[in-house]
């Protein structure tokens, strides 16, 4: 059976290198620690490796409802524990009474030290607080160069697990029905606009699926697809149920608060 309908084409890549991180494993019989997946990426990480007898794998970004988690391959015989994972949680405050600061402040902040996104975990940031949680090979580096963020001086220190913030995402969940699982016609759908203005902002290039800019109109969502709009927010395609006798989609959708 050929794996890749299962899938995406842009997914290949990505399919492949799980593949060969199976084959990696199986050949040494040592374990294989990947960097940070994406929810798409990890779902894709599940589905290929399922329950094959000859591995045992899990996912884990710091707690279990992580959203960004680094995924460990061993062999069956192995028994998995959370401090393989090498991840460190570094903390900062900041005078939240004299400056804001956002995700995508401390996201960009990061970013610009030249370090690849997918050496880093989720972050928080609340009450004068920065919260990132980061893979343990990079923590000294971000320590030392991470000292400003917008017009805020940090400085980052480490610190335990058991000390790492709630993330009060909230998700409003909706059930309806669509015409079709068209990212123009979700967009729609979900953020109430006209079709035209989601088309719009897809083609300016300000709509992320898992991540990843789409500037097809008809690209099509499936379960889990996370979506993204430059100054709306995100949502998701949380379920599709089926559809209705008139061929409609009765799906569940979600908007963050």
């Amino acid at each position: 059976m050929d794996i890749y309908q299962h899938f995406r084409k842009e997914e290949q890549p990505f399919i492949d290198q799980v593949l060969s991180w199976q084959e990696e494993v199986g050949r040494s019989f040592q374990s294989k620690l990947t960097d940070f997946l994406d929810p798409r990426e990890q779902f894709i990480f599940e589905s290929l490796l399922g329950n094959h007898p000859d591995f045992t794998w899990k996912l884990f970004g710091g707690r279990e409802d992580s959203e960004r988690k680094r995924g460990l391959l061993a062999p069956y015989y192995e028994q998995i524990q959370p401090d393989q994972f090498d991840l460190t949680l570094l903390e900062a405050s900041y005078p939240e009474k004299f400056v804001t600061l956002t995700h995508p402040d401390v996201l960009g902040a990061f970013m610009s030290l030249g370090i690849k996104r997918k050496k880093l975990g989720d972050l928080i940031v609340r009450n004068g607080v920065v919260q990132i949680i980061v893979a343990s090979e990079i923590a000294d580096y971000v320590r030392m160069n991470l000292d400003g963020i917008k017009k805020a001086t940090v400085h980052f220190q480490e610190i335990s697990f058991d000390r790492l913030l709630e993330d009060y995402e909230q998700w409003e969940e909706l059930n309806t029905t669509v015409s079709s699982l068209r990212l123009d016609t979700l967009i729609k759908e979900i953020y109430r606009i006209s079709r035209q203005k989601a088309s719009l902002f897809i083609e300016k290039g300000q709509v992320k699926v898992n991540f990843r800019i789409v500037e097809d109109t008809s690209f099509k969502l499936q379960s889990g697809d996370i979506i993204s709009i430059r100054g709306k927010g995100r949502s998701k395609l949380t379920e599709v149920l089926g559809t209705t006798k008139k061929d409609k989609y009765k799906v569940i959708i979600s908007r963050l608060k």
